[in-house]
């Protein structure tokens, strides 16, 4: 299965980010994609008030990107913001393609670097995997790349991908851990992870330098269930697609049976 990796830096308007993602869904498919994943806030950027642009799943914003998935024929992941109860929203993957139709509410919250995204975010309780043409994909966003026991969730449900949309937050050493977060977790795991990030608002800018808001860094990249990085975009925004191989993923496992070698499992030894 070929996956596309589509970077792209969001405005505070969700209907130019609509365009933007249309666009890229398009590139994708006409490179011969069968899942693209667009960043986390495709529908509008993090340092706005979220409230007012949360739609619901069936609200016009996503019937957007169902209809750009439609067209393109395949499966397209994109990051939105849905309203939750007690006046916040959720940090809400949509999922939407051929038999697809599915949703993750991002459950590990920014309250992190002097960000607190549970001032006005709900967190989600449900771990999601969909399946794309017959490989099993779970769903993970931004924040939940510190936590390896979601990919190894993912595992445990049949998925051989992960894909991870993510805005991730610029600052000292955080590129670094960027791409250290994703290779662990792939190997955690034993998985394929896809890792699609906001580029950045500004690419000549300094990663090091810290932003008000996690508005993105770039830096997109493929990594196999072995920690190898298949495939990789930088700062700018771009699409890339690069093959997936489940096999791969069983043949690893074979190699390196992590996760049948698990002891600690639920909060004790198994």
């Amino acid at each position: 299965m070929r996956i596309a990796l589509c970077q792209m830096t969001s405005t505070d308007n969700p209907w130019q980010n609509l365009v933007l993602l249309t666009e890229h869904v398009r590139r994708a498919a006409d490179d011969g994609a069968r899942l693209a994943v667009l960043p986390e806030a495709a529908m509008c950027r993090f340092g706005v008030l979220l409230g007012p642009v949360a739609q619901p799943l069936d609200g016009p914003w996503a019937d957007g990107v169902r209809g750009a998935a439609q067209t393109a024929g395949i499966t397209v992941v994109a990051g939105m913001f849905t309203p939750a109860p007690g006046g916040r929203v959720a940090n809400t993957l949509l999922a939407t393609g051929p038999g697809v139709a599915d949703s993750y509410d991002k459950i590990h919250l920014y309250d992190a670097f002097g960000f607190r995204e549970s001032e006005t975010v709900a967190a989600g309780d449900r771990v999601v995997t969909i399946d794309v043409d017959d490989v099993r994909v779970g769903l993970a966003t931004c924040y939940d790349l510190r936590f390896p026991e979601l990919f190894r969730a993912h595992a445990d449900a049949g998925a051989t991908v992960s894909v991870l949309p993510a805005s991730w937050g610029a600052g000292p050493g955080k590129r670094d851990q960027w791409e250290l977060l994703v290779r662990a977790r792939a190997l955690d795991a034993t998985v394929w992870l896809a890792a699609v990030g906001q580029s950045a608002p500004d690419p000549a800018a300094d990663p090091e330098h810290p932003t008000k808001a996690p508005t993105g860094i770039g830096h997109s990249m493929l990594v196999a269930p072995d920690g190898a990085v298949r495939a990789r975009l930088g700062a700018e925004p771009g699409t890339v697609t690069a093959a997936v191989d489940a096999a791969e993923t069983i043949r690893v496992r074979r190699a390196v049976a992590v996760l049948d070698n698990r002891r600690l499992r639920d909060g004790g030894i198994a």
